[in-house]
């Protein structure tokens, strides 16, 4: 936790930039949002602390992890096992609401501008929020989604209803055998449709969203663009920040902001062109707010 202190003393630091970014709003044409995993840590899907233990604690005395990220890596011994913690952990951080109304901030900020988002999240918090689904590119799946694990077809399926009935019916930290998903086509074991190697289905409504992102891109290539990254690290950095560093570099009229705690900067070839704020976005977006 970062004292209330320490916060208002980053955000008074970081009072330049702020009002640099502000006025690249206001200038754009257009705005790219990219956004990572620390969009959403600001809106409170935290992984371990509080929400673990509120959520999790059975789970890590029995199997001895201390946050959601490793439980989702245990190697469980049955699928009654695995979908048990997966069944619960989809429902945490994908059917319930962000603690925090980040993005819904977001969603304030780029109102009335033609905007455009691309981002690695599973959560579905953008369309939570409101976000147009025709202006929006999940790159690496969706917590919400199933798809073969074989893969046998080039489907994905909603979860939802499953998903509820898993957590509902799970006694002892097990599903009932006749709740694993299977696919409907081959029979086979489902699993998320997240990229985490070379099975990932990219399906019709994932090709769709990438042709209009690369449509968006190219009716505005050259115009006033603000590439807005919104906690974007370096676990991948060839979905987002690579290529707007890159696209900054090659349109003179671009801007580039980078807003994330401990981790905004920018290369120096677009140093004049770029807004780092290190500070928590979902700070530094109500001071965007208040004008």
């Amino acid at each position: 936790m970062f004292s209330r202190t320490s916060t208002e003393n980053c955000m008074k630091d970081c009072s330049d930039e702020i009002k640099r970014l502000k006025e690249a709003l206001d200038s754009a044409d257009a705005v790219v949002i990219g956004a990572g995993a620390g969009l959403s840590t600001s809106a409170g899907f935290t992984y371990s602390g509080e929400r673990f233990e509120k959520y999790f604690s059975d789970f890590g005395e029995k199997y001895g992890f201390k946050d959601m990220y490793s439980g989702g890596f245990y190697p469980y011994k049955t699928l009654e096992e695995f979908w048990a913690y997966w069944s619960r952990y989809i429902f945490i951080n994908r059917y319930t609401d962000a603690p925090k109304p980040v993005y819904s901030d977001v969603l304030k900020l780029v109102d009335g501008k033609d905007y455009f988002v691309i981002t690695t999240n599973v959560d579905h918090c953008f369309q939570k929020a409101g976000f147009d689904k025709n202006r929006l590119f999940y790159t690496q799946g969706d917590y919400g989604l199933f798809q073969c694990s074989v893969p046998c077809c080039n489907e994905t399926f909603d979860n939802e209803e499953a998903v509820l009935k898993m957590v509902e019916e799970q006694r002892d930290m097990r599903i009932p055998s006749e709740l694993i998903p299977r696919c409907p086509n081959c029979g086979k074991p489902m699993v998320m449709n997240l990229r985490s190697d070379d099975k990932f289905i990219e399906d019709e409504g994932w090709v769709l969203a990438s042709q209009r992102y690369s449509e968006f891109l190219k009716a505005n290539e050259g115009r006033k663009i603000l590439f807005l990254e919104l906690g974007v690290g370096y676990n991948t950095p060839v979905i987002i920040k690579y290529p707007f560093i890159r696209m900054t570099w090659k349109n003179p009229n671009a801007v580039y902001a980078c807003v994330n705690m401990g981790q905004a900067e920018s290369p120096k070839e677009i140093k004049d062109r770029s807004v780092c704020i290190n500070a928590d976005i979902g700070e530094v977006l109500s001071r965007l707010l208040e004008g």
